[in-house]
């Protein structure tokens, strides 16, 4: 069985994170859609909210578990026994600090293989700061993030 990670911190998932699970669903017998805990980062949700709306957005992915970890990618991935690391790109932007990751990610574990999907053009433009922005800013953002989001954003913002 192959298996492959999915990290990030998910902060919140977006449609855009959604469409590059179901593409690495359709490549890989198993996905491990990963938080991370980035101590650099201060996220608006925490741990478990994050898990709680991955866990329900993807409550219909028969072969996606959720998880999260502390520490090197690499690390988490020979612990969940996966072949390799899953990062979505969106724009050229992306690819550099993408490319420098796998890089070092390679370095640290010639085992553990990084693949780079994009997700559909029409998610290209979206992150999750920007969709934290709009919801505090009280924008509709329904069509950018699965409904356990928009409404854990909705009452984060009230």
């Amino acid at each position: 069985m192959r298996k492959v990670i999915y990290p990030g911190t998910f902060d919140p998932v977006t449609n855009g994170h959604l469409d590059v699970i179901k593409r690495a669903t359709e490549l890989f017998d198993s996905v491990v859609v990963t938080v991370a805990v980035n101590i650099s980062k201060t996220p608006l949700f925490t741990n478990e909210e994050r898990l709680d709306m991955l866990k329900e957005s993807l409550k219909d992915f028969k072969n996606v578990k959720i998880d999260s970890f502390e520490g090197l990618v690499v690390e988490h991935a020979h612990q969940v026994g996966a072949v390799g690391i899953i990062r979505g790109l969106r724009a050229v932007s992306d690819f550099e600090y993408e490319f420098q990751m796998a890089l070092m990610n390679r370095k640290l574990d010639s085992d553990i293989k990084t693949v780079f999907l994009m997700p559909h053009e029409k998610y290209t433009y979206l992150n999750s700061s920007l969709i934290r922005n709009l919801a505090e800013l009280h924008a509709d953002i329904s069509e950018f993030v699965p409904e356990p989001v928009l409404d854990a954003l909705k009452t984060k913002f009230k």
